[in-house]
């Protein structure tokens, strides 16, 4: 199947319109908490860049910037955390908000957010664009959720379908037919 055809056979879940509130709304709400933190905001690769870039310029304190780039799949299969990209800046003592595209089943982030307190993050915090209703395999919520979505594949804003349209500017989720 082509990107277009992946586009052309797809449902819109959220306008751009809804994305762009829905981010501008929780934004506040990280101000509200981490204004007097100074944290590293940290998107996670590939998805999170999106909803970093949409969220930088809406935070209206001193912060750093990293970006950590990790999976869980080696042969297919899921296990540890792979490291492709650990941290450039020291996470000792820091405040850090992990930033990432969905929220499915919260393995990988809830084993990167210990990890980062393992390392000696003073507290870590995490904020995504789609929380998806799916059985969660872990206790793990993050601290901030723009979006609630159904189980459906999504991609646009930082996710994906085939590693095409990660730049689109709703979500939209792949057609079951």
């Amino acid at each position: 199947m082509t990107p277009q055809q992946l586009l052309d056979d797809s449902t819109v879940v959220h306008e751009a319109d809804n994305v762009r509130k829905a981010i501008a709304q929780m934004a506040v709400r990280i101000d509200l908490a981490l204004r007097e933190t100074q944290p590293i905001l940290m998107p996670v690769l590939q998805g999170g860049l999106y909803l970093a870039g949409q969220l930088m310029p809406l935070l209206h304190f001193p912060l750093h910037q990293s970006t950590v780039h990790v999976s869980r799949y080696s042969s297919g299969l899921p296990g540890d955390l792979i490291w492709h990209a650990r941290p450039e800046v020291d996470v000792v003592g820091r405040t850090v908000l992990l930033v990432d595209d969905v929220f499915d089943e919260g393995i990988t982030l809830s084993m990167l957010a210990s990890e980062l307190a393992q390392q000696g993050a003073q507290r870590v915090f995490s904020a995504v664009l789609a929380n998806k209703v799916v059985d969660k395999k872990t206790e793990y919520r993050p601290d901030f959720v723009a979006l609630e979505c159904g189980p459906e594949y999504l991609f646009g804003c930082g996710m994906d379908c085939q590693g095409f349209w990660r730049n689109l500017p709703e979500i939209r989720a792949v057609s079951d037919t």
